[in-house]
């Protein structure tokens, strides 16, 4: 039996555990998949070493820049975001090889397409960290032009105090590519102006348990159409998938 799994932190929202092992059954694969809780990403070498049989591993907040110092190889893609959110294990015999690809930027854009249709609408991505690296990716190579939204000034980013009824009303796709929403941060939410949102905007969270997060109630309060990340999820799962048995 293969045994693939998730590291992270944390890692009890996520439902790629029951997304995998159900796809195992249904498709009649002998595999098993499993989370794992990492305190740390220095904790991937034993893990590696307690679970030799691993075949492949997602990787979710906060370990997806971090862990790319663990692989012996990076894909394209990854190694232009530098950030990896799926992991190819291999050895041949003490050998041990590593392979980080980024499956979030297909998953992003198979998610985002539909709901735009012919339009492409300037953007804001609420966060810099690899999930949005992977969605700045995606807008890059979809021609969707944006800016970047962090709490840190840096050259390329505007802070949120920055977000005036100017920017807001110019931007009508809002991502939310923080971890506000989820886990220990359940009740909390960008710090956003939310007043100057309307009926024009899409207000997409790549967060997808809950279905409904803070972000995307106070989009519906301002009659925002909005989009969690569940499909996403399925879309960089099926492309995991491939990577993991190429």
């Amino acid at each position: 039996m293969d045994h693939y799994g998730l590291i992270g932190n944390p890692v009890s929202h996520s439902l790629s555990e029951k997304y995998f092992n159900d796809k195992f059954m249904l498709e009649d694969i002998d595999a098993r998949f499993e989370r794992f809780l990492l305190n740390d990403i220095h904790g991937l070498p034993q893990l590696l070493d307690a679970y030799p049989g691993l075949k492949g591993l997602s990787v979710t907040s906060p370990f997806k820049t971090e862990v790319t110092g663990y692989c012996t190889e990076l894909d394209e893609t990854a190694s232009k975001i530098k950030a990896v959110n799926t992991l190819k294990i291999s050895r041949e015999g003490n050998k041990l090889a590593i392979k980080g690809y980024n499956t979030d930027v297909d998953g992003f854009s198979a998610a985002l397409l539909p709901l735009l249709g012919n339009k492409k609408p300037d953007a804001l991505i609420l966060g810099s960290g690899g999930a949005a690296r992977a969605v700045a990716f995606a807008m890059n190579r979809l021609g969707i032009s944006f800016k970047v939204v962090s709490r840190t000034p840096a050259k390329g980013v505007i802070t949120y105090p920055e977000l005036t009824h100017k920017v807001i009303s110019s931007h009508k796709l809002i991502i939310n590519a923080t971890p506000l929403g989820m886990g220990r941060f359940m009740d909390q939410y960008p710090l956003i102006p939310y007043q100057h949102l309307g009926s024009g905007h899409l207000l997409f969270d790549l967060i997808y348990n809950p279905p409904e997060t803070p972000f995307m109630e106070k989009g519906i309060r301002k009659k925002a159409q909005v989009e969690n990340g569940l499909v996403m999820l399925q879309a960089q799962a099926e492309k995991a998938w491939e990577r993991w048995k190429d």
